[in-house]
């Protein structure tokens, strides 16, 4: 079975993802960005689930940028989902590897879509 790290920090918000993908996928949850890179390094999940604002010292781009510049991890799909949806955060998080980009409120149809079409399941 494929593995997913879901990082947000809002706990209902991996929830509800949980309940979406549970029954498909291995899933692991990281409430922040240095939780997530330790995830990442240690379990090489085949998708990341990726929120952009995290408290602490690392956000989404921060993750994002780890997990893309990193050969053993850059294949690691990686699907932002967050509450910015500025054009600029788009292009950004696209420019730095981001596979898909979801903004909240989020479709978890269109989450399951994107993540069979990136990692089958």
């Amino acid at each position: 079975m494929k593995k997913i790290l879901i990082v947000d920090d809002q706990a209902d918000i991996r929830r509800l993802i949980s309940l979406t993908l549970g029954r498909k996928y291995v899933l692991l949850e990281a409430g922040d960005g240095a939780s997530a890179i330790s995830m990442v390094e240690a379990s090489r999940p085949d998708a990341v689930i990726l929120d952009l604002m995290m408290p602490g010292g690392l956000d989404g781009f921060d993750v994002l940028t780890k997990i893309k510049s990193d050969e053993s991890t850059r294949t690691i799909c990686v699907v932002m989902l967050t509450a910015k949806g500025q054009a600029s955060d788009i292009d950004s998080a696209i420019i730095k590897g981001a596979d898909a980009y979801l903004i909240k409120p989020f479709s978890p149809l269109q989450l399951t879509r994107i993540l069979q079409e990136h990692i089958g399941g």
